[in-house]
């Protein structure tokens, strides 16, 4: 007799799609407390956004272009 483990309750395009700002938030925490791309691509939200532009890939940005344009903004001085 096998035993199977519980599935965790998977989560609906539409519930990724209502976190995305919360998601593009939590990286923006990230680069900002100046953690690597490495440990940033093992977190969730890394995960949650790639997942979103896996399925639609003409409405989100690859978790990795976000990474680069937060980067960005946060190096350029404001004026």
């Amino acid at each position: 007799m096998t035993a199977t483990a519980p599935q965790a309750p998977s989560i609906t395009i539409g519930e990724l799609e209502a976190n995305y700002q919360l998601y593009c938030k939590a990286l923006k925490m990230l680069i900002a407390e100046k953690r690597t791309l490495n440990k940033i691509q093992k977190t969730v939200c890394w995960g949650k956004l790639a997942t979103l532009h896996h399925c639609l890939p003409r409405q989100y940005k690859s978790p990795d272009y976000l990474y680069a344009q937060l980067l960005k903004a946060q190096s350029t001085p404001k004026a």
